[in-house]
């Protein structure tokens, strides 16, 4: 015999597996926000900015182009889809998040935009954290101890503690050694904060913002579209099947052609 609407509802929200999923969701709002007070969910983002585009901005997000500058982490895919609405997305980042694909990817998007349409670039570093506000770490995918996020950055973080550390660059890891060298200028900065984790996460989106906005002014006479929406911050990981969260630093539209 088939559910009315209404047992559906009685049965899914009483479920005890979905009451677990809410309550640990809950809890993880809070320390979330202890950290990262003006944090969303990463559905609510989606909404909330697709939302400022389509009203405010008056932009048709059915052709509208997103590029993602954010690290290759598997665990940041759920927090880039921005609900499968949006077109691409075409891959800017790499470790840490930095715009490795520099200005010929960026060239390389603009001439992938529909026709009449827009781009929207998705940007900043990844921090993990566990329900004890321990940043730095989250628990994976079936794994039983937690393990690093953003791992390149605490690989960089844990090599920063020899102050005579200089990475040198190779071929066989040039990301983690051009991630480590971006950050050398914030060493100082970074080891004398209270919280490192955060402290060289934070710097990481400062090093990414600059990149994103530098590549967009060098490479505008290459976008046949009026504007480009930005949208800056950072991922905070939860565990694995809860929403993770996103703390927005830069939500701008700029018409491309004036940048100087």
């Amino acid at each position: 015999m088939a559910c009315s609407k209404s047992l559906y509802a009685v049965i899914k929200f009483n479920n005890p597996i979905n009451s677990f999923y809410i309550m640990l969701q809950r809890k993880f709002d809070q320390v979330v926000k202890s950290h990262f007070p003006n944090a969303m969910d990463a559905k609510d983002t989606s909404i909330h900015y697709l939302g400022k585009m389509q009203i405010e901005h008056k932009i048709d997000i059915s052709k509208v182009l997103m590029a993602t500058s954010v690290c290759s982490d598997d665990i940041n895919v759920p927090s880039t889809t921005f609900f499968n609405v949006l077109f691409g997305p075409f891959i800017m980042g790499g470790l840490g998040g930095l715009p490795f694909a520099g200005q010929t990817g960026m060239i390389a998007f603009a001439h992938h935009i529909p026709d009449e349409g827009s781009a929207f670039i998705f940007y900043g570093p990844h921090i993990g954290i566990t329900l004890d506000g321990e940043l730095g770490k989250m628990y994976r995918p079936r794994q039983e101890e937690t393990g690093n996020s953003c791992g390149a950055l605490m690989l960089a973080l844990s090599r920063f503690q020899d102050s005579d550390y200089r990475p040198v660059l190779n071929e066989d890891d040039y990301q983690q050694m051009k991630l480590e060298e971006s950050l050398l200028p914030y060493r100082e900065q970074i080891m004398d904060s209270e919280n490192r984790q955060k402290a060289i996460t934070e710097a990481t989106y400062e090093i990414i913002d600059k990149k994103v906005h530098d590549h967009l002014k060098s490479c505008k006479d290459e976008f046949h579209v009026d504007r480009v929406t930005l949208l800056g911050g950072i991922i905070i990981n939860t565990d694995y099947g809860l929403d993770d969260y996103f703390d927005a630093r830069n939500f701008e539209v700029i018409d491309v052609k004036n940048l100087s």
